[in-house]
Order: structure tokens, then C-alpha cells, then sequence
């Protein structure tokens, strides 16, 4: 099928199957998918410039459908999802104007490859050691009596680093009480959505692969709610990011749109599935996925053609 905005011919089905698999991890992990699809869109021929506005537009639409289901069941905390959003949009227009300097200068594919590539090995060897540690831990200490309950409070969240860092006193203080959060800077949270914001607008989706690793680690929210705030949070920092690049000609709507028939399906599967996991078993389920996204750029890099 040609695509004229972006003059590219790709599969509708490819795009389909893609944008359904992106669903459901969007759903379990909260995340937009990102690392696999821009990776899945360069592959087929697309510009990085074009692989990254494209991501974003197609992750608006599947995000409000795992947030609605995250938010029945309790995962969203809204009041940090709205302060998130501020340091996401500041960081995402950062992000693309990088693309935009990138795309001028000409080197817009080699540069994000390389960028993406580290990006995406380093998040997955943090997580496979956090995440393993944690399991070890739980293996060798008595179960609690009130795991499973509407705390869900993972032990990463509430390491000696992460309360170093809720005791950063850096005014304003707010209080998250959703996430069982008592009093942490407004700074703090902004720093974090800022990155975020910034690895969305550079390479795409919602960063969320950034956003709800940090979210978890350093601003200790346990991993259900970082999922699910994060999804919602993707939604206007998406959203943003999607404007942002549309009006700098970088976004295909109609391969947005092809891949949103699969994602709107596999959001909901993904959301669901999150109540039959720990949050140390998500986060470590997590560990692969960056790292395919890494194999595919790696690929398409040394093949120097279009799968």
C-alpha cells in the first residue's frame, strides 16, 4: 500500500499485527511501544523524522484505551499523571527540535540509530538486575500478609535510594497519596517527566520505556499505578509531541491510523493482564522488548536495506 505522505509503500497488515503487539504492551507495561515501533517502521523504509512523529500519533489513540482500563481498575493516579504532563510536553518539544536540527544537517538515521541502540540495551540491563534482585529478595524473606492488597508497594520502590531521594526538600513539596507517596519536590517529578518528554520527541512513542522505569526507581511508585499513571500521562504528552512534529511535516496520519485498528485490540488484552502479575514480574517480562527494538536498528543499520 503507498503511503503518499511519507512516500513509502508498507504492508497494511504489517502495520496491523504491529500496532496490535504494541497495544498489548502498552497495556501491561505502560509504555507506548516505542522501542519496537519505530525500530519496525525504519525497518520498512521509513525516515527516522517520519518513524518518530508517525509513533507518537498512532500511541494517542491506544493510550486512552489502556488508560480507561487501567483507570477501572484502580491504576492511575491523576494528580501525578497531570503534573507529569507539564515536564513531558517542555522535554518533547526539546526532543524534536533535535530531529528537526538532525533532519537539516542530514544525518537524522544515523545519529537516532546509534542513540536509540544505547538508549535501549542500558534500560534493559538496569532492569534485568533490579528486577532479579528484587525475586531473590522475596524468595528469602516471608511473604507479607498484606501483599496483593491496594497498596502494591513493591520493595525497589522503597530501596534506600529512593527515599534518599523523596528527601531531596526542594519546595514546593507535594503529597502523592494514590501512590502512597507522603512528600516529595514538585522539581523532582518535573526532572523526571522532563527526560522523558525529551526521549519522546527524539525517538518517539511515549517514552515510557524512561518514564515508568524512573517513576518506579526514583520517585518509588509501585509499578501498577506507574503503568497505568504513565499510560495516562502518554496521552497528553503524546498527544503534544504529535502536534509538535505534524506541523514540522514529520508525521504519515495514515499509517497512524492503519496501526491503531490493532493497537485499539491489544490495549485492552494488555491492561487486563496486568492483575495476574507482580510488579517485579512485569518489570522483568519488560527486560526483551528494548532490546528487540535494539536488534531490529542494529539490523536494518548493517543490512543498509528495508526488511
Amino acid at each position: 500500500m503507498f503511503f503518499p505522505i511519507s512516500n513509502s509503500h508498507i504492508s497494511p497488515i504489517y502495520l496491523a499485527v504491529i500496532g496490535f503487539l504494541i497495544g498489548v504492551m502498552g497495556g501491561f507495561f505502560g509504555v507506548g511501544g516505542s522501542f519496537i515501533a519505530g525500530p519496525a517502521l525504519r525497518a520498512v523504509g521509513l525516515d527516522w523524522n517520519f518513524a518518530v512523529g508517525t509513533d507518537l500519533a498512532h500511541i494517542v489513540g491506544k493510550s486512552v484505551v489502556a488508560a480507561k482500563r487501567h483507570r477501572a481498575l484502580g491504576n492511575v493516579d491523576l494528580r501525578l499523571g497531570f503534573i507529569m504532563a507539564i515536564g513531558t510536553m517542555g522535554g518533547a518539544e526539546v526532543g524534536a527540535q533535535l530531529i528537526q536540527m538532525l533532519k537539516r544537517a542530514g544525518n537524522v538515521n544515523s545519529v537516532v540509530s546509534i542513540v536509540s541502540i544505547a538508549i535501549y540495551v542500558s534500560i534493559s540491563s538496569f532492569m534485568i538486575w533490579e528486577s532479579w534482585r528484587t525475586l531473590q529478595y522475596q524468595k528469602r524473606r516471608p511473604r507479607s500478609k498484606v501483599a496483593g492488597t491496594a497498596t502494591k508497594q513493591d520493595e525497589s520502590s522503597f530501596s534506600h535510594r529512593t527515599k534518599a531521594i523523596q528527601g531531596f526538600r526542594l519546595c514546593p513539596m507535594i503529597s502523592l497519596p494514590t501512590s502512597g507517596v507522603k512528600a516529595i519536590s514538585l522539581w523532582v517529578i518535573i526532572l523526571v517527566s522532563f527526560i522523558g518528554g525529551l526521549f519522546s520527541g527524539f525517538l518517539g512513542g511515549g517514552a515510557g520505556y524512561i518514564r515508568m522505569p524512573m517513576m518506579v526507581y526514583v520517585l518509588g511508585i509501585p509499578t501498577h499505578l506507574a503503568v497505568g499513571t504513565d499510560l495516562f500521562e502518554i496521552i497528553i504528552s503524546a498527544s503534544y509531541g504529535t502536534f509538535s512534529h505534524a506541523i514540522k511535516g514529520n508525521v504519515d496520519i495514515l499509517i497512524a491510523l492503519v496501526m491503531n485498528t490493532g493497537a485499539a485490540i491489544g490495549a485492552q488484552i494488555g491492561a487486563i493482564s496486568t492483575q495476574y502479575f507482580a510488579g517485579p514480574k512485569i518489570r522483568l517480562a519488560f527486560v526483551p522488548l528494548p532490546l528487540i527494538g535494539a536488534a531490529i536498528v542494529i539490523y536494518t543499520m548493517m543490512s543498509g536495506h528495508k526488511l
